[in-house]
């Protein structure tokens, strides 16, 4: 079954307009670990998540969780248990040029952006999902599709002038455990998200230009 699109086509002045301003309005995006622990409504996290779901997905099956943690006690075991595993990755899985290429990012064993931040949003990877009848169903190009919902969530939450961080705990399969979720959900994405700290810093970097990321033809 099918509807009409509801579609506005914009005179050629406004899309140039906004294409301008929403692309400089990316640029000034930046990561940073350093949050401030002042509060933000749990309502503009709500809309963030609503924004992310509105993604394309694979048959449209919307194959995605967020977990969105504010209890300063669960914020602490999560830090703990991540710290734990890269404690682990930094001591027997890195390898030198991964350890190379991470280096001007100043990452290290200590999150503390998992207790400063008053949220820390999880988003699981729903590997598979349920008919109503309880039978298993297939889900198709979900790292895709909950990749897609990730940039969507991290534009949104720039967009209301908060800073977010990518975290990726290497491995992440506790967090399945201590947020409770089922055995189909996959831990794909650890987004905490907050003000800045006063004095935030981001490493000084450049990003790549046009010509070494566009091809024309």
């Amino acid at each position: 079954m099918f509807e009409p699109l509801v579609h506005e086509r914009l005179a050629p002045d406004e899309s140039a307009a906004r294409a301008a301003d929403f692309d400089a309005h990316m640029q000034r995006r930046r990561t940073t670990r350093h949050f401030s622990p002042d509060a933000v409504p749990r309502e503009w996290i709500a809309h963030a998540i609503r924004a992310a779901g509105s993604a394309p997905s694979g048959a449209h099956q919307q194959p995605w969780t967020f977990v969105a943690v504010s209890d300063p006690l669960l914020k602490q075991r999560m830090r703990d248990a991540a710290e734990a595993e890269e404690r682990r990755f930094y001591a027997e899985l890195i390898t030198d040029e991964w350890r190379e290429a991470l280096a001007p990012l100043g990452t290290d064993t200590v999150k503390t952006h998992l207790t400063d931040a008053p949220w820390v949003v999880v988003l699981f990877r729903q590997s598979y999902g349920f008919h109503a009848d309880g039978r298993k169903r297939t889900h198709y190009y979900t790292q895709e599709s909950c990749g897609i919902a990730a940039g969507m969530f991290i534009t949104a939450v720039h967009t209301m002038g908060l800073v977010t961080l990518t975290h990726t705990p290497s491995p992440m399969g506790f967090l399945g455990e201590l947020l409770e979720r089922p055995a189909n959900e996959k831990a794909f994405l650890v987004m905490p998200v907050g003000y800045p700290a006063p004095g935030a810093c981001v490493p000084s970097l450049t990003r790549k230009d046009d010509a070494a990321t566009v091809v024309w033809r």
